[in-house]
């Protein structure tokens, strides 16, 4: 299975990226821009330069120049194969010989002087694109809703056949296995059993069996695109998870809301962090956002920004967001993609227990959330 979208598909996106990257290039005095690291790279082409997936930068640099148009430079071992395979025909491509210098290097000298570029280049100024990738484009969000869709059907997957002596690290293999199977990298993969995810948020894991209940968390990508999702299997729940478990959801549904009203009203990252702080004032645990980020912004990264009491990163649409609200033990956590007129759940399935949750920000109608799979 490919990794990437169609060609096609991938070239429609371009030329949303050409008007984005021009406009940045003239606000910025510039003459062309670069991307090496492998988000940005996967934004801009819809391919993936990750070989090692250890290394801070890709195999090969993708980049915008006034004059050239869209352009990759890469080396000699990969040339052939992104050009045959993975790059949108718009795309020219340059390489060296595998040993002759650095891509950084072939990128400076393939460069004009007024250059920006996202990872060290001779002579280029330092570039964060978090900006140029937001919001999504239609596109985007089509291959985003195929992809939210597979995540969740892959996590239920192993979910349904849990058992109370699994060991999070066996449950943890599987979930990669179901999510690599269908080209999905797993960037994070967090797997709690009933004791460690009462103590910790991030419950990396280990070889502690389940036990009464588990929590499993993803962070998934293909194709440059990342989704994030949690589901919760119970099998001898204690008395609060349910309650825990909707105090979660109904933050989780405030910060869905409060961020589709705070896009309209031009706000930003702590208006809607505001919100997420009253909403754990409503279910009666004031002090739970201090344990644990609360998520933010998702599309060409985990998390495009994450939102903080003080956080200016404006609030854009159609967007990706990944809110994640715990509570003590419970946590309720899912990709949704929010337009002026929609929230709209990507990585949900019609096989999942759901429960509908009412905003605490709002009178307006429910929102429905993953429940938890009784077993």
């Amino acid at each position: 299975m490919n990794r990437v979208p169609p060609r096609d598909q991938r070239a429609r996106s371009l030329d949303v990226r050409r008007r984005r990257l021009q406009t940045y290039l003239d606000r910025e005095n510039l003459d062309a821009v670069w991307f090496a690291r492998s988000n940005s790279f996967a934004w801009l082409t819809g391919a993936s330069n990750v070989i090692d997936r250890d290394a801070p930068i890709g195999i090969a640099a993708a980049g915008y120049d006034r004059e050239a148009g869209f352009r990759v430079v890469t080396d000699s071992i990969e040339a052939d194969r992104l050009r045959e395979e993975a790059l949108p025909s718009a795309f020219t491509v340059d390489a060296d010989p595998w040993h002759e210098r650095s891509l950084a290097a072939a990128v400076a000298d393939r460069s004009p002087s007024a250059v920006a570029a996202d990872f060290a280049v001779p002579g280029a100024v330092l570039c964060d694109p978090t900006a140029l990738r937001q919001p999504l484009t239609d596109a985007d969000i089509e291959r985003y809703r195929t992809l939210g869709r597979e995540v969740a059907t892959a996590v239920e997957s192993v979910c349904r056949s849990l058992s109370p002596t699994d060991t999070e690290q066996v449950v943890a293999a599987d979930v990669r296995r179901a999510l690599e199977s269908r080209a999905i990298a797993t960037p994070v993969v967090l797997v709690g059993g009933s004791e460690r995810a009462q103590r910790y948020r991030h419950f990396t894991p280990t070889a502690a069996e389940l036990g009464d209940y588990v929590l499993i968390s993803v962070t998934a990508e293909r194709g440059g695109l990342h989704a994030s999702a949690t589901r919760t299997v119970a099998f001898d729940d204690p008395d609060w998870l349910t309650d825990r478990h909707r105090a979660a959801a109904t933050v989780e549904a405030t910060a869905l809301s409060a961020t589709q009203r705070i896009s309209a009203d031009g706000g930003t990252a702590a208006d809607v962090f505001r919100e997420i702080q009253a909403a754990y004032d409503a279910v009666g645990w004031p002090d739970e956002w201090t344990n644990h980020h609360q998520g933010g912004a998702a599309g060409f990264a985990g998390r495009e920004w994450i939102a903080t009491p003080t956080h200016a990163a404006p609030v854009s649409v159609p967007m990706g967001y990944a809110w994640n609200p715990t509570v003590r033990g419970a946590k309720s956590e899912g990709t949704v993609c929010v337009t002026a007129d929609r929230i709209e759940p990507l990585t949900m399935t019609d096989d999942w227990p759901t429960i509908a949750v009412t905003p605490a920000d709002t009178d307006s109608g429910s929102i429905k959330r993953p429940g938890i799979l009784y077993r």
